[in-house]
């Protein structure tokens, strides 16, 4: 059995599932962060706690609380019914199931949803959607993407992605993307063409291995730089260049 989703589903992941996912640091933690495509998952309303406010964007912000709880619902019984079917999938050490994970999940979600209405007034969650973001150039200096882009390969096209990629690294002067496989755990089809036509615009990225391991082969994101366009002193936490992008080998 293999997942099949008509488009993108509202399933939120945790503060601490961010920081493994992104492998974020406390440096890290500090500085101007944006999540972009952020859905239900609870890493604003933690950092928010931390006293370290950031900004989230996705569409679905553009509902009330009611109406996200509502679709949060609509999708539930698809979604635990295809994860029930692809248990083999999955690496079952953080979670020993689909139950424990499914209850994670709408606890995780219900911390979004309390926050939500609060968080929007204070501008916390901003109504936007990839390819075009209403914030300056450069406006963050750490650009997080999770279970979006590449995840839902089978949903938006090539040229989606390139176009949304490149704005992420407009507004951001580093961007991390997880994971690199789609929900069926294949390598999307469009991470290195991506990474191809993002070098001839100067633009250095790495596979990095991070400490989140759920999906079997989803235990990398992909980040990236503008370093050959911009000093080293802009790219935040890096005193020198990371390596360029790993081969296809690799």
């Amino acid at each position: 059995m293999s997942f099949h989703y008509k488009d993108i589903v509202p399933w939120g992941r945790s503060f601490d599932e961010y920081l493994d996912m992104f492998d974020l640091s406390e440096k890290d933690l500090a500085r101007d962060i944006i999540d972009v495509g952020g859905g239900p998952a609870s890493f604003n309303a933690g950092m928010h706690q931390r006293g370290t406010p950031i900004i989230s964007v996705d569409p679905i912000y553009r509902y009330s609380e009611a109406e996200l709880r509502q679709r949060i619902q609509e999708t539930y019984k698809d979604i635990i019914t295809q994860a029930f079917g692809n248990r083999d999938k999955f690496v079952w050490t953080r979670f020993s199931s689909v139950g424990e994970l499914v209850a994670f999940r709408r606890q995780t979600m219900e911390v979004f949803c309390q926050d939500f209405e609060t968080g929007r007034q204070q501008g916390r969650y901003v109504v936007a959607a990839l390819p075009n973001l209403p914030f300056p150039d450069r406006h963050f200096d750490l650009v997080l993407s999770a279970h979006f882009l590449f995840f839902y390969s089978a949903n938006r096209d090539l040229m989606f992605h390139l176009d949304a990629v490149r704005e992420l690294l407009r507004i951001g002067t580093e961007v991390r993307i997880f994971p690199i496989v789609d929900v069926n755990n294949s390598l999307s089809p469009f991470v290195l063409p991506v990474i191809r036509e993002l070098k001839k615009d100067g633009i250095d990225s790495t596979f990095e291995t991070v400490p989140y391991h759920l999906q079997k082969t989803g235990n990398q994101m992909l980040r990236l730089w503008r370093s050959a366009l911009t000093p080293l002193r802009l790219l935040g936490r890096f005193e020198t260049s990371p390596a360029a992008c790993v081969s296809s080998d690799s």
